[in-house]
């Protein structure tokens, strides 16, 4: 079974988060339930320390899903791998 593509990236750039997701434009992500926790694009990822940091970053819509304004590259913090 081929591990997830958050799970990978995780591994590969050394993140060390707890729950790691992706999506490739980085706007339209699952929930993290686990912290500290990162959300991956194609390009880099923003990790959350703790939940609370992720519940008020002001970037995040937290509903159904999450929606983030303008692509979690445009979040302070966002670490550009590629």
């Amino acid at each position: 079974m081929v591990a997830p593509i958050g799970r990978k990236l995780n591994e590969e750039w050394g993140v060390k988060a707890r729950h790691a997701l992706y999506r490739e434009d980085g706007r339209w992500y699952n929930h993290l339930e686990r912290f500290p926790g990162a959300l991956f694009d194609a390009n880099g990822y923003i990790i959350f320390e703790t939940k609370e940091a992720y519940e008020k970053c002001p970037q995040l819509r937290h509903g159904i899903e999450l929606n983030v304004t303008g692509g979690i590259s445009s979040i302070p913090g966002y670490v550009r791998v590629r």
